[in-house]
C-alpha cells in the first residue's frame, strides 16, 4: 500500500490520496498525471470505464466495498463512506446530498437531496426574481427578511430539520464541496474529505 494512490472517481472531479493530501483534478488532468501511477480506484462514472481499464497501473477495488444492509443499486461512493466508521449518521453534500445511516457497521437506510446548487437553480427556474445565490452569512436563529436569505433559510433549515429528524443522538460525519459548509449548522459535526478514502483504506486492509 506505500507506493499506491486511492481516487474516488465521482461525477465532476477526481479525487486523488497520495498518502498526505487529497488532490480534486477534472478527468483529463488526472488521466495525464497518474496514468504512469499506481492507483486502487473506485468510480460512479461508469463511461469512463473503458478509458481507465486501459491503464494497467490502475485497479478497480469496488469489489471489495461491502457493508452489511446496503442495496443493489448504491453508489459504490457511498458504501465507501459508510465503511468508514462504525456507527454514524453520514452526509455527502455535493452535486447531490447523501444521507445514510449506519449503526454497529450494518447500513440501516437513508435519503437523497439535490444539492445546494440544484436548489438554488429550482427556484431560478420558478422566477426571474428568485434568480440568486445562497447567503453564506446565514443564521437560522431568526426569521430571514431578504429574498436571498429567505432562499437560503428555506433551503438550509429544512435540510437541516430532515437529517436532524433521523440523526437520534448519532455522530454526523459531513463530506463533499458544500459539506464544511453545511455541516456549521449542526452542532459538533464532523467535516473530513478522507472519509470516502478511510472505507476504501479498510475495505482494502479488512481483504488483506
Amino acid at each position: 500500500m506505500s507506493n499506491v494512490l486511492l481516487a474516488d472517481i465521482g461525477n465532476t472531479y477526481f479525487h486523488i490520496y497520495d498518502g498526505t493530501k487529497i488532490v480534486h483534478l477534472k478527468y483529463t488532468d488526472a488521466l495525464e498525471r497518474y496514468k504512469d501511477e499506481r492507483i486502487f480506484y473506485i468510480s460512479v462514472k461508469h463511461e469512463l470505464s473503458d478509458e481507465i481499464k486501459n491503464i494497467k497501473k490502475w485497479k478497480n477495488i469496488s469489489s471489495l466495498m461491502h457493508i452489511e444492509g446496503a442495496y443493489d443499486t448504491m453508489g459504490i461512493d457511498r458504501k465507501a463512506l459508510c465503511l468508514s466508521h462504525y456507527n454514524g449518521v453520514f452526509v455527502d453534500a455535493g452535486s447531490a446530498i447523501t444521507v445514510d445511516v449506519v449503526k454497529e457497521g450494518k447500513y440501516i437506510g437513508g435519503f437523497i437531496l439535490p444539492g445546494l446548487k440544484a436548489y438554488i437553480q429550482a427556484y431560478k427556474m420558478i422566477s426571474p426574481a428568485l434568480d440568486t445565490s445562497l447567503y453564506q452569512n446565514l443564521s437560522l436563529e431568526n426569521l430571514a427578511t431578504t429574498t436571498k436569505e429567505q432562499i437560503s433559510y428555506g433551503i438550509i433549515a429544512s435540510i437541516k430539520a430532515l437529517i436532524d429528524k433521523h440523526s437520534d443522538g448519532k455522530k454526523l460525519y459531513f463530506t463533499g464541496g458544500d459539506g464544511e459548509f453545511l455541516s456549521s449548522f449542526f452542532k459538533d459535526a464532523n467535516y473530513d474529505e478522507m472519509l470516502v478514502f478511510y472505507g476504501m483504506q479498510k475495505a482494502i486492509n479488512y481483504k488483506g
